[in-house]
Formats: structure tokens, sequence, C-alpha cells
């Protein structure tokens, strides 16, 4: 053959392509495999005591019941529009998780959920929760994940922020032998620069070096509440940067959605989870988070699922209640089919009452489609890549990755059962692979 380039000619050309593939394959990793919360409930950091799951979770069963007695009304407060068969499932896999583990991710909160108190309460309150976090770790009582969310590295809060992650830290070091909880976090709000990731990661390296905690053990997340934490002066989007400064101990990035619609002059009326700013705030963090392996979150809905009466009530207040709940749960499970549509598995709840939308959203989001998707992979799978056509969708090898993710979170946030995932023809350790490609070179020999 006839050719032109040789190795002197194009060896710089190939080096440079090759430090630039590197740098690109180094932010974007992939998937960390790990399980991922599917919501964050944030409470105030007065309140929080080693049982507070377990009371959130026996408040979650008590509203569930009380206004959903069974699937039938669920459905129709919900608006469902799936197939009665499927409103039961939904019915009663969401019973069966509020159950067994009704709260999966807690923020112990010194932000917004507690206010500007005096530094000597805020003080008491830190060195208070980090006990009862011990005591929790202690008697089995804590959920899987749990965190801190401290307030922000502004100059007017910054040392008042790192007072509290000192206290905090230091005590719970010193009454839990340097352990963590398990899925332990800290969540730094209203970022503006990589600078205060930054200077957060230093801290953890200054309260590893001086207490009993591991060295690379504390973890953090950021959140998007403000334009600065998407575009930096300079005009390039902020949040790479802001990977880069965690130095690997980033886990999560949660969209904050009332300060940050606020911060775009978005009116009270309107400031929603599902309004167009948001959505455009949200898929600026897909491009700059895919295939990090970094969790993102959706925020909440603010609407209380809270009936306007208490006591004894008669019939007309009965009613009124009823109204009240509903629809505060219709609202808040469409606003998670909004998240879910936009690839967002994971959101804020506020309220015990919260709880059971956020499954019956996220089982029946899966379980609609889960035999369509079943008959779509099993294809793929028996013809080893090469496309197929089912009914009027042609899939080709990329589809087949993105029928491998609607399994791989449908598992993840309990909709679906692995008996149920075999129906693709697929093993735990193909699933466990997380790609598709890699599952056919399995198959191949390859």
């Amino acid at each position: 053959m006839n050719t032109t380039f040789n190795e002197a000619n194009i060896g710089g050309i190939l080096d440079n392509l090759k430090a630039a593939n590197e740098v690109i394959s180094e932010y974007r990793q992939g998937e960390n495999g790990n399980r991922q919360p599917v919501h964050t409930v944030y409470g105030g950091a007065h309140l929080f005591k080693s049982d507070t799951g377990t009371r959130i979770g026996e408040l979650a069963m008590k509203n569930f019941k009380q206004y959903a007695p069974e699937w039938s009304v669920l459905k129709k407060a919900l608006g469902m529009t799936c197939s009665d068969e499927i409103a039961q499932v939904v019915y009663k896999r969401v019973e069966e998780k509020l159950f067994k583990e009704a709260l999966e991710d807690f923020r112990i909160d010194f932000e917004d959920g507690f206010g500007n108190r005096s530094d000597e309460e805020e003080d008491e309150t830190a060195a208070r929760a980090a006990k009862e976090v011990a005591k929790g770790m202690k008697d089995g009582s804590l959920p899987p994940f749990i965190g801190i969310r401290i307030k922000s590295f502004s100059e007017e809060n910054k040392k008042r922020g790192i007072r509290t992650l000192d206290i905090f830290l230091t005590t719970l070091a010193k009454e839990a032998g340097g352990k963590l909880p398990s899925g332990f976090v800290v969540t730094l709000p209203k970022v503006t620069s990589h600078h205060q990731i930054k200077a957060l990661v230093n801290l953890f390296d200054i309260l590893e070096n001086n207490t009993e905690l591991e060295a690379g053990s504390l973890k953090m997340e950021f959140m998007v509440e403000l334009p600065e934490t998407l575009m930096a002066p300079s005009g390039e989007c902020a949040i790479p940067s802001f990977v880069n400064a965690a130095k690997g101990r980033c886990v999560a990035a949660h969209f904050g959605t009332y300060d940050y619609t606020a911060s775009v002059n978005i009116t009270a009326e309107y400031q929603a989870m599902d309004h167009t700013a948001c959505d455009y705030a949200k898929s600026v963090m897909k491009v700059s988070l895919s295939g990090t392996g970094i969790w993102m979150s959706d925020g909440a809905t603010n609407v209380m699922p809270v009936g306007p009466h208490k006591g004894d009530l008669t019939p007309e207040q009965e009613a009124e209640n009823m109204a009240t709940v509903h629809g505060a749960w219709k609202l808040a499970y469409g606003h998670i089919r909004h998240s879910l549509y936009n690839g967002y598995y994971q959101g804020w709840d506020l309220h015990p009452a919260q709880l059971p939308i956020r499954y019956a959203a996220l089982y029946s989001f899966f379980l609609e489609s889960l035999d369509k998707v079943t008959i779509r992979l099993k294809n793929f799978i028996e013809v080893a890549a090469k496309a197929t056509l089912v009914g009027d969708v042609f899939d080709d090898a990329a589809t087949g990755q993105g029928l491998l993710n609607y399994f791989l979170k449908a598992m993840n946030s309990g909709a679906i059962s692995m008996k149920e995932v075999e129906k693709t023809g697929l093993t735990m350790e193909e699933i466990q692979t997380r790609s598709f490609l890699q599952i056919l070179k399995m198959r191949s020999g390859k």
C-alpha cells in the first residue's frame, strides 16, 4: 500500500490524541455500580435522634394506610394510567417497602432546615446530633445512607459552616471510635466556585489527620442552587472543575429547586420542579456528570400532604383532609415522574407522608414498561448485537445499553426483583458488568 503517514510525521499527533483521550477517560470513568438512594429526606438537626428513621417509617406507613387504604384509592388519587393489575402490584410493593425500609437516606440539616440560631445553640446541636448518630450506629437504627448539610462557604457563613463540620465530625469520631455510618456524606450548599469544594476537601484532610477517622473516608456532595454553580465567570461550565477539585471525594450533586428558581427570577407561584428553567439546569448537570460515577438528585415538591383538620373530625372535615392529601400526592407524583422521564432517579422528600408517593411513582414508572422492555432486551441478547425489529421499534446496540440501564435503575429502586430480570435471560454476573457490549463479549468468549 502506498501511504504518506509514518511514525516520524504523525507520532506527535498520536501522542496528543492519547493525552487528550486520557483526560476524558479519567474524568468519565463510568458508573460506580454502587446502590444509589432513591431519595434524600432533609430534617432539621435540632430534631434529629438516633431513631428518627424508624419514626419516619412509622409515620409514612400510618399516612399511607389512612389515605390509601386499598390500591384503587391510590390509583384514583394519583391519576395512574396503568392497568389495575399493575396498580395492585405497585400498592403491594409500596406497602412492603414502607414496612421493611421506608427511609433510604437522611440529611441532618444545619442549613435551611435549621435556620439562623445562636452559635451556642448550633454548637450544642452539632455535638448532640453526632452523639445520636453514634448511638444509631450502635443500635443499628440508622438508614442505609445518612449525612449532614452544613451552611455554605460564603463570606457570611463560612466560619459557621466549618465550625459545625468540625464539632460534628470530631465528636462522632470520638464517640464511634473513628468509624463513620455507611453511606455517610457531607452536603455543601450554594456552591459558587471550585475553591469552595477544594476548601472542604482540605478540611477533610485535616480532620482525618487529627482524629481516628480513616484517610479518604470522608465524602461530599455539592448542591446546584445558583447560576454560578453551572457557569463560571469565564463562561465555561463550572461543574467539571468541582469534580476535579473534589479529588475523588464527591459522590453526588443535588439540585435545589427553590433557591435556583429564585436566583433566576422565577416568581414564587411558578417555582416548581418541572419548570423549564429547572429542566435546563438539570440537563447541564446531566451533560457534565454523566459517566463520572457521580449521582444526581432532583429537588423536592414543597406542597406537603397534610390535612388542615386535626382531632375529632366531622365527615366533611375528613373529606377535606382526604382531598388535600390526595392533591399534594398527585402533584408530587407528577413531579417525580417528570424527574424519572428526564433520567433523575433520586429526589428530595421533606415529609414522611411523601415517601409512599416516592415509591409509587418509581414502581409504576418501571413496571408499566417491564413486559415490553423484557422482550426487547431478550431479543437483543439472543441475536448477539444484531439489529432486531420488535413491533414498530427498531433497536440498535446503543439502545441495547439503554434497555440494560432500565433494568439497572429498576433494580436499584426496588421496583423489580432479580427474578423478573432473569426473564430477559441475563444472569447476575452479566447484570453486574453494567455494560451491554461487555455482556455480548462474555457470551461470545472474546
